[in-house]
């Protein structure tokens, strides 16, 4: 009899994740064994598109000293080290990993953003032309649909810093036309466009006057505004500007994070909703948990001193055998229910229709919680969704329809605007 209700119970979890009519049974996940509910999380993750708002493969390709001149990085296979790689997508259920153009602030300051751009663009698409049977460019919700049936992973990209437009309205057509969907106005130091959360000189304290027109300009041409990384002042300038709904590429609450501006605080989200756009919630250690966030800061400064004391580095074995452990005991990291909180935070305040991935892998180094260490992982975060009530209807929400609604929102206006 026991065998007999865990196969009926199953039974009515893949009628609850398969029904096709827009309906769904009722069904308390709770009550599945842990083995039961990620069966059913990774069905769903498998099958459902899911799209990720920033993943920092293409800068992790630069650093590890790939470029247009040698050998690309072998994604197409496992990888030693990063986050991302197409076996692990799989596993996860990875869809459309928006590639993140990024440009550090230096180059603000130094030149050669638009050229990095350009090279980061490039490599990126070396990827889909060199595994063309895995990766495919995405440039709409269309074609991320398109390569979803062929079993490919579509890469949509999203630049991270909008220092390569320098002074110059133009490169944001230009920046369109070779693939660019989302621009992240500043990043660490605030630029031409406006202020950066990271910063606090506050330059122009908000949007400059260059950065309302930069604004208006992607909301022509059809690029998505991605608000992560800006301070207060120009979020609210940004509210007060666009005409399309905007986006968080990878930012999460700051209830949980309390100071942090590079976070959204609770006025920020609801204003946010009010425009119809959407929060990505970011993965990392110090992004979702304010204990891990302080500890990380007196973890990283003892590391430094240890390492430099006993004349290693973080590579050699030794160390790496240390720092393990040094953290493990002194500063634990958050877990996947962590994550699943900011969700449930955000949907009290806002509702179900304002949430989506943007995990930030490759982007934040060794903070990522327990149970979201690569994209492999996707399912954990699901399970945990569905054990706290969340519908198939929801989880498809946060995978892809919450977003595919912004983007096809910035395109619809940019063709009316033609």
């Amino acid at each position: 009899m026991k065998h007999f209700t865990v196969i009926l119970l199953l039974g009515f979890a893949f009628l609850a994740i398969s029904c096709g009519n827009g309906t769904e049974e009722s069904m308390d996940y709770s009550q599945l064994s842990e083995e039961e509910l990620m069966e059913i999380a990774t069905d769903l993750a498998k099958n459902t598109i899911m799209v990720d708002g920033h993943v920092d493969l293409p800068y992790r390709m630069k650093v590890g000293g790939f470029t247009l001149q040698r050998e690309i990085l072998n994604v197409a296979e496992r990888t030693e080290g990063g986050n991302f790689d197409f076996p692990r997508s799989k596993e996860g259920g990875l869809d459309a990993p928006f590639m993140s153009i990024y440009i550090p602030s230096r180059y603000q300051e130094m030149g050669g953003a638009k050229a990095l751009a350009d090279s980061l663009i490039l490599m990126t698409e070396r990827l889909t032309t060199t595994w063309p049977d895995k990766f495919g460019l995405a440039y709409g919700p269309d074609e991320i649909e398109e390569n979803f049936e062929a079993g490919k992973i579509s890469l949509p990209m999203g630049m991270e810093n909008g220092a390569p437009i320098e002074d110059n309205l133009d490169n944001i057509r230009y920046f369109y036309e070779r693939g660019i969907r989302y621009i992240t106005l500043t990043h660490g130091k605030d630029n031409l466009i406006g202020d950066s959360s990271y910063d606090t000189t506050y330059t122009h304290g908000g949007l400059s006057e260059f950065g309302v027109e930069v604004v208006k300009e992607m909301n022509r041409v059809g690029i998505m505004v991605d608000i992560s990384h800006v301070s207060d002042d120009t979020f609210y300038d940004v509210m007060e500007v666009s005409q399309v709904p905007v986006i968080a590429s990878h930012s999460s609450a700051r209830h949980f994070t309390p100071g942090f501006e590079r976070n959204m605080g609770d006025e920020m989200i609801k204003k946010l909703a009010e425009n119809d756009g959407v929060i990505m919630i970011n993965f990392g250690g110090s992004f979702i948990d304010q204990d891990f966030r302080e500890g990380n800061d007196a973890a990283r400064e003892h590391i430094i001193n240890w390492l430099a004391e006993n004349e290693l580095s973080r590579n050699d074995p030794e160390a790496q055998e240390y720092i393990s452990a040094y953290v493990a005991e002194n500063n634990p990291f958050p877990s996947v229910q962590r994550v699943a909180d900011h969700f449930d935070h955000i949907v009290g305040l806002v509702g179900i229709d304002h949430l989506g991935f943007g995990s930030d892998f490759d982007g934040v180094g060794d903070t990522l919680p327990t149970g979201l260490k690569d994209v492999s992982m996707y399912p954990n975060l699901i399970a945990e969704l569905l054990k706290r009530g969340y519908s198939k209807e929801d989880i498809e929400k946060f995978c892809y329809k919450n977003v595919f609604r912004v983007w096809k929102a910035v395109e619809d206006f940019a063709k009316a605007s033609a």
